[in-house]
């Protein structure tokens, strides 16, 4: 505990440091500069099974672009100017060097998108700024490994498998067959499933690892329902978020059984299948800027950035220390158009948000369903709750 305090102390000191620094950076005409850092990282995928349709190299990047715009269109009435400032590189140690640079620039706003390892070597390089995780699902990062001065607007995969438990829930089809890859992010996102299962009360008949090399291409047809035998189940869950094998499970099951997970019916962020609560205005601006949809990572830098935009509208400063109070309290005017007003948790700095579940045409629901009740918000049920949280450097600091 003493060591979660000092880490507490020593934010709040290096917070308070940055304030001189960035509080008030005015321009000549007396409006309010509002300069963002965006940090982008991703590493080499290697040689994919299934690389038919490549995820854009820009997913992120795009979104923070467009709330930048849309940030500046509500601001200018304030005289508030938004200026993002971007790197992409190749190499993690390039990506902290940069980081350092914008930060002796002045700048103490970031938004990251980058694996959970870069994630907290710049929160940890930057302790006097205010830093938004776009793009890890790392449940560690809102747990044990949490940081005091790290927000994250990409929902953690435990929220993800619990969106989808409680759908498969709602459905009586809780027989499942658990199907991973060997990567180390597919062996996360099989353990969320695996937590999932424990809290809505479904059974793991079998556990099977995929670890084949083959291209499923060819062999799909006839190596799927074999590798699939197994106990009767209602479901099969996939963990393959580098898409090397799910795409083929399904209608290639030994049991014609619906897959669901990382392939089939997905929970996610944000697809372009989301359209009502005046989504579809921001699928259309956000297509005419990129020529692509808006993909997760997109949603959750465009998210992090009206995070700040509408921080600073209310306060007036771009200081870090009150930004990231009035964003953990429930005063912040946050609107993510998706039928709920959405807020970060005091507990861990994960943002609130409704889960969509699609497949790749079609939005099939919205969790939390109905049913799924909490005694603050039924959004909480969703992901780690305030008493399962294993993250001590917010108590320190709040």
């Amino acid at each position: 505990m003493r060591h979660y305090l000092l880490h507490g102390l020593a934010y709040l000191l290096a917070l308070s440091s940055a304030a001189l620094v960035a509080t008030h950076v005015r321009a000549e005409d007396g409006g309010l500069e509002v300069r963002i850092g965006y940090l982008a990282w991703e590493p080499a995928r290697g040689p994919l099974l299934s690389n038919v349709i490549p995820e854009p190299e820009d997913a992120g990047l795009r979104g923070a672009e467009l709330a930048i715009t849309d940030s500046n269109s509500t601001g200018r009435f304030l005289k508030h100017r938004y200026e993002l400032s971007a790197t992409r590189t190749a190499a993690p140690a390039e990506l902290l060097d940069k980081a350092r640079t914008l930060h002796g620039e002045g700048l103490r706003l970031f938004v990251v998108n980058a694996p959970a390892e870069q994630v907290l070597q710049l929160a940890d390089a930057l302790p006097d700024s205010l830093l938004f995780n776009a793009g890890s699902a790392d449940d560690a990062l809102r747990g044990a490994q949490c940081r005091a001065n790290l927000l994250h607007s990409l929902p953690s995969r435990a929220m993800l498998a619990d969106a989808l438990a409680q759908f498969l829930a709602t459905r009586r089809w809780q027989h499942w067959l658990l199907v991973s890859g060997q990567h180390p992010d597919d062996l996360a996102y099989a353990a969320a499933l695996r937590r999932a299962a424990g809290r809505f009360g479904a059974k793991i008949v079998e556990e099977k690892p995929w670890s084949f090399d083959n291209d499923q291409r060819r062999s799909a047809q006839a190596e799927m329902p074999l590798f699939t035998q197994a106990s009767e189940y209602d479901v099969v869950l996939v963990a393959d978020e580098r898409g090397d094998f799910g795409e083929y499970l399904p209608y290639n099951t030994w049991y014609p059984r619906p897959v669901v997970g990382t392939q089939g019916l997905t929970p996610t962020g944000w697809h372009k299948t989301v359209e009502t609560y005046g989504a579809a205005q921001l699928q259309k601006r956000f297509e005419a800027l990129a020529g692509r949809w808006m993909n997760d990572r997109d949603f959750a830098a465009w998210i992090a950035v009206r995070s700040i935009a509408s921080a600073v509208t209310r306060l007036r400063s771009t200081d870090p220390t009150t930004i990231r109070t009035l964003a953990l309290s429930a005063d912040l005017p946050l609107d993510g158009f998706k039928g709920r007003k959405l807020s970060y948790r005091d507990w861990d700095g994960q943002l609130r948000q409704p889960i969509p579940l699609v497949h790749p045409r079609a939005l099939v629901s919205t969790s939390p369903q109905d049913g799924f009740l909490h005694p603050v918000s039924e959004l909480d049920s969703l992901g780690f709750d305030r008493p399962e949280s294993a993250c001590r450097q917010f108590a320190a600091a709040n």
